[in-house]
């Protein structure tokens, strides 16, 4: 690709996409979610203001912390249509999603803690263990494997004689 001047006022989707690192169907996609704009040329080529640059950079960074697309957009709406995001800008948008991210982080770090113990402790038991049956909440709807129940009512439906098969192949193996 030529080098672009830095004069250049409006990209082509394809300099976005090499100058983003952004796939040219992720920009459409953006475009089609409402999280960029884009104008049409005579030929109904996009063309996109330089500032889109930043936007995409934006939008690529809060979906790797796990923003929804719909808060990205929303955060996105209340930026200025008539110049390029400062860092102020920004800075404001990326702190209306910090406690939510810190939430987020918490109860990554509670669920690797219970990880380590469920591991650890080796049981793995289903009416015990803190990960497969928070709460005990499986005891809570009667006696026997509750899980195993609705797998086997599943698969049973699906293909009788498959699962006839397996019930003889592992009452074979003990």
């Amino acid at each position: 690709m030529a080098q672009m001047s830095w004069k250049t006022r409006e990209l082509t989707v394809g300099q976005l996409a090499a100058r983003s690192g952004v796939a040219v169907s992720a920009l459409h996609f953006y475009e089609r979610q409402g999280l960029l704009r884009s104008r049409r040329t005579a030929g109904n080529q996009r063309r996109y203001t330089r500032d889109t640059l930043r936007r995409v950079a934006f939008i690529r960074v809060s979906q790797r912390v796990g923003i929804p697309l719909s808060a990205i957009r929303e955060a996105l709406a209340r930026l200025p249509e008539e110049r390029t995001p400062t860092r102020e800008d920004w800075a404001r948008l990326s702190a209306m999603w910090r406690s939510e991210l810190d939430d987020r982080i918490l109860q990554l770090q509670r669920l690797r803690d219970d990880l380590t113990g469920c591991i650890g402790c080796g049981c793995l038991s289903l009416s015990d263990c803190v990960l497969s049956n928070p709460h005990d909440v499986l005891g809570e709807e009667g006696p026997g494997a509750r899980r195993l129940l609705v797998d086997c009512v599943r698969s049973c439906a699906e293909d009788p004689v498959a699962d006839s098969s397996s019930a003889r192949d592992s009452a074979g193996d003990g």
